[in-house]
């Protein structure tokens, strides 16, 4: 019987199966050749664990350039995947961007379902892999094409700005994508006094708190950032009265309102090391925390984050796999591509008049 690593193959099994067509025997060489990734994680992966990790990333640096790809890795990945095997890393507006501009004939996005189909709506004719085809999203799985026709019909003539964290088939009825990075650029430069903002209605609100346009929003939520709330901001602060805490703007508008800084992935990072403040607590996924401390020196990072169990489905052993056999390949129909990519294409195009 052939083996093979799917979405449901425990990992002990999977590097099993995954020694059976690479060696993943921890050598002086694999040491070496991975001492400068092990040195940005060290505070992050115990020495102890390293020889585990190692040799997976060994191989997929490897096998990538063997079969021409690239690897697009989102700033919630794990630190192995982030600073290992990533060769562009950012939140998913710089993702969006970098895709464009990606020459390989592959591209490996470890991150969630939504993210790879943005890469493939621009990158129509590479083929695009995503490691486990089950790293959904809990946005873009509240809302339907029916649900956005729906809001149309109620709102006619309001021009529809849709959050990235989204299927392509609902890009695909809407008029121009956001992220929230560039949330209040875009809804500020769409025509008219209204606006229909969807899924994420945090992000909405507060994009709404900082225009004189009217926002309407639908009631999807990131179950990352949703369960935050201004309680544990202020459990937080007598915790850590002398720390810094930033927040994403996929959090409730009361949280958003307690913490010190608020922004997209990007602008967080940005903002602690152009800040560098003595402590910080960084209130969203808890990679990401770990990600940006492997990167920035003086900076004490303590724990107020969430787990994002669709991203941590992506891990060495799926990305080696992926590569390995070519799985899994992420398709559009053919019918959606241009308008869905149309809606990206917008998006691009405002934020770097924005720039």
């Amino acid at each position: 019987m052939v083996q093979t690593i799917n979405a449901i193959t425990p990992l002990d099994e999977a590097r099993t199966i995954l020694a059976g067509h690479f060696d993943l025997t921890y050598s002086k060489a694999i040491e070496r050749s991975t001492a400068k990734v092990f040195d940005r994680v060290r505070d992050k992966i115990p020495e102890i664990e390293w020889p585990f990790y190692a040799p997976l990333i060994f191989q997929i640096n490897r096998l990538k350039k063997e079969k021409d790809a690239v690897i697009l890795a989102h700033n919630y990945q794990t630190p192995q995947i982030y600073h290992g095997v990533a060769d562009i890393v950012g939140d998913s507006l710089q993702l969006a961007i970098e895709a464009t501009k990606v020459t390989q004939s592959v591209i490996v996005q470890c991150g969630v379902h939504f993210m790879a189909e943005t890469s493939k709506l621009l990158n129509p004719d590479k083929t695009v892999l995503i490691p486990d085809s089950r790293a959904g999203c809990s946005l873009a799985s509240s809302i339907t094409v029916e649900d956005v026709l729906a809001m149309r019909a109620m709102y006619p003539g309001v021009p529809v700005v849709t959050y990235v964290n989204t299927s392509a088939a609902v890009k695909a009825v809407t008029d121009v994508c956001c992220t929230s990075s560039n949330a209040l650029d875009i809804v500020n430069r769409v025509d008219g006094d209204s606006v229909i903002m969807i899924p994420d209605q945090y992000l909405a609100k507060n994009t709404a708190k900082k225009t004189k346009k009217k926002v309407i929003t639908w009631a999807g939520a990131c179950e990352v950032h949703e369960t935050f709330t201004a309680e544990d901001i202020s459990e937080l602060r007598h915790a850590y009265p002398t720390a810094k805490i930033i927040a994403h703007p996929e959090c409730p508008p009361e949280v958003i309102d307690a913490v010190d800084f608020a922004g997209s992935t990007a602008a967080m990072i940005d903002w602690v090391k152009s800040t560098r403040p003595a402590r910080v607590v960084m209130v969203t996924e808890c990679s990401m925390s770990d990600n940006v401390a492997s990167e920035t020196t003086g900076v004490d990072f303590l724990r107020g984050c969430n787990i994002c169990p669709h991203m941590k489905r992506i891990n060495l052993e799926n990305v080696l796999w992926s590569l390995h056999t070519m799985s899994e390949e992420v398709t559009v129909p053919a019918e959606i591509i241009a308008p869905a990519r149309l809606a990206v294409e917008r998006m691009i195009e405002m934020s770097r008049k924005r720039d």
